[in-house]
C-alpha cells in the first residue's frame, strides 16, 4: 500500500460481517460486525487518507460502524442501495457477493463522488429511532382496528384484538411523551420546533419527523431539499416525446407526513390555499397541485430554518 495513495472506500455491511474494498486497490479485508471488529476497521481507515467512505443504508446494521467512523472524523457517506445497484448493473456487475458489493461501493465512491454531508449525531439518531417506533405503532394500530371491524361483536379473538389495541394505544401515548421529553431536553430542538410550528398546518408530528429524519433541513438549497425528500418532479422526455413529470425516490415516510400536513395547510394557510386554488384554476389535477403545495411548504420550512425566522402571516 502506497503511503501517498488516497482511497475511496466501500464497506458492505451485513448482520455478521463488514467487507472492505477500495479504489485504488490497497484497503481490503473482512471484519466481524462487532465492537472489536468495528474498532479494527476504523483503525485501518484512519491509518490511510480516505476521500470518502461509502456504505449502503441497510435498515440499521450500519448504525454502529457509521457512529464509530464519525467519532474518528472519517468522511462517511450513507447512500441509497437502489442507486448503487443501478450503478452495478450499468458497469456490468450482475453477480452479488459481499466482496463484489464492497468493490462496487468503492468504485461508486470514486466515480460518482457522492457529497460528504453532515450525518445525524447520537441525539438525533435516538430521536429518529423513537419517531420510527411511533410510525410502527400507528401502522399496527390501524391494522388491528381494521381487523376488529371484520369480527363478530363478541368472541375470544375480538377480546384479544381489543386488548392488543388498548396496549398499542397506551404504547403510542408513552412514545409521544418520550418524544416530547427528548425535544424539551434540547434548547436547539425547542427553537426549531417553535419555528416549524409557527406555520399554519404544521403540527407536532411533522415538526418532530423533520427534526429526526431530515437533519439537512435548513442547510440545503430548495432544489436539493425537494429532491432529497422526493417531491421534485423529474423529466421523462425523449426526442419529440414530452412525458409526464413524476416524483419518486427520496424519503417516503417524510413525504407521507408532509402530505397530511399539506392537506391541512391548503385549508388553513392562506398562502398555500391561494397557491392550491390558483393551480386548480389553471387546470392542474388536484393531486399534482397538492404535490406542488408539498414542495412549496417544504421550501418555506427550509428557508425558515436557514434564516431562523418564524412564519409571518403577512
Amino acid at each position: 500500500m502506497s503511503a501517498r495513495a488516497v482511497f475511496d472506500v466501500g464497506i458492505d455491511v451485513a448482520k455478521a460481517t463488514l467487507c472492505v474494498a477500495s479504489e485504488p486497490a490497497g484497503l481490503a479485508g473482512e471484519f466481524p460486525n462487532t465492537p472489536a471488529g468495528i474498532e479494527q476497521l476504523v483503525a485501518q481507515c484512519a491509518a490511510a487518507p480516505c476521500t470518502r467512505i461509502v456504505l449502503e443504508a441497510t435498515g440499521g446494521y450500519e448504525h454502529a460502524v457509521v457512529a464509530a467512523l464519525l467519532a474518528a472524523n472519517q468522511p462517511v457517506v450513507v447512500v441509497n442501495a437502489r442507486q448503487v445497484r443501478d450503478f452495478a448493473k450499468a458497469i456490468g456487475r450482475f453477480a452479488k457477493t459481499d466482496a463484489i458489493d464492497a468493490a462496487v461501493l468503492a468504485r461508486y465512491a470514486a466515480q460518482v463522488q457522492p457529497v460528504v454531508r453532515r450525518l445525524p449525531d447520537v441525539a438525533t439518531t435516538e430521536l429518529a429511532l423513537v419517531v420510527q417506533r411511533r410510525r410502527q405503532l400507528v401502522e399496527m394500530l390501524h391494522t388491528e382496528r381494521q381487523r376488529a371491524l371484520l369480527l363478530p361483536s363478541r368472541g375470544a379473538v375480538r377480546s384479544n384484538l381489543q386488548a392488543h389495541i388498548r396496549w398499542l394505544e397506551a404504547s403510542l401515548g408513552e412514545t409521544d411523551t418520550t418524544l416530547q421529553a427528548l425535544v424539551e431536553a434540547s434548547p436547539a430542538w425547542q427553537t426549531q420546533t417553535l419555528l416549524l410550528r409557527s406555520v399554519p398546518g404544521v403540527g407536532p408530528v411533522l415538526a418532530i419527523t423533520l427534526l429526526a429524519d431530515l437533519p439537512e433541513l435548513g442547510r440545503l438549497s430548495r432544489r436539493e431539499i425537494a429532491a432529497l425528500v422526493g417531491v421534485a418532479p423529474f423529466n421523462r422526455d425523449s426526442g419529440t416525446l414530452r412525458g409526464r413529470r413524476t416524483v419518486w425516490g427520496g424519503r417516503p415516510h417524510i413525504r407521507t407526513v408532509l402530505y397530511m400536513a399539506t392537506l391541512t395547510a391548503t385549508r388553513c394557510n392562506h398562502v398555500l390555499k391561494a397557491f392550491y386554488q390558483r393551480l386548480c384554476a389553471q387546470g392542474k389535477p388536484k393531486k399534482v397541485a397538492l404535490v406542488a403545495c408539498m414542495r412549496k411548504l417544504l421550501t418555506i420550512l427550509n428557508a425558515m430554518l436557514s434564516h431562523q425566522r418564524a412564519w409571518q402571516s403577512a
